[in-house]
């Protein structure tokens, strides 16, 4: 079981405090949202637990089975979905999963074209990425997030550029492949993250 403990966590840009204080757990089956107004410090608090951006004071802590995991390892434990996160477009889906399953293997049992196939995109699997819809690359992210093998999905505005079916299959594949696992979703469309247990509303940081 591994467990994620922020520690009167703060991050400041120059004199302006982003967040401060934040104190919680995250749990495995227990998925939690981060929530508030667009440039509230959302996506900023969940790369700090990534350990992509460093907190101004406390801490991030990884825990399995009560053994602390050192903060160079973090990655190996996480897999994100973020706007700002890039696919290599010159690459066909297949390629690309096939790269990204050379570094961070996929869960047992499944090939890459039974991924393609659930996330529907099975079709255009030797077709380059640059030529897919918005749609159709943000599938591609949640593929390659939700069917890595690891105890931990960063979600930050899962959702974007999905048509209706695309809200539907993002819920079947957390439903399906992420019941048992630390989910933390950044978002403030409640459609994303309404399978989540707690909430933690950013703004309640900000003055503390």
């Amino acid at each position: 079981m591994l467990e994620i403990t922020l520690e009167n966590a703060g991050k400041r840009y120059n004199r302006d405090w982003i967040f401060r204080g934040i104190n919680h757990t995250f749990f495995p089956a227990k998925a939690c949202a981060i929530t508030g107004n667009n440039g509230s410090g959302k996506s900023t608090l969940l790369q700090c637990i990534s350990g992509a951006i460093e907190l101004k004071e406390g801490k991030v802590a990884f825990t399995k089975s009560g053994a602390a995991i050192s903060p160079d390892n973090f990655y190996a434990y996480i897999a994100i979905v973020a706007p700002y996160l890039e696919l290599v477009e010159e690459m066909t889906a297949l390629e690309m999963l096939r790269f990204h399953g050379s570094f961070k293997p996929f869960l047992e049992n499944i090939s890459i074209t039974n991924i393609l196939d659930e996330v529907q995109l099975l079709p255009a699997a030797d077709k380059q990425i640059r030529y897919y819809s918005s749609g159709m690359k943000q599938r591609l992210k949640l593929a390659q997030a939700v069917f890595s093998n690891v105890p931990v999905l960063l979600l930050d505005e899962p959702c974007t550029n999905l048509d209706q079916e695309g809200y539907e299959l993002y819920h079947y594949l957390i439903n399906t492949y992420c019941k048992q696992r630390t989910v933390i979703v950044s978002s403030n469309d409640k459609n994303e993250y309404s399978f989540c247990k707690e909430v933690i509303d950013i703004r309640a940081y900000k003055n503390i």
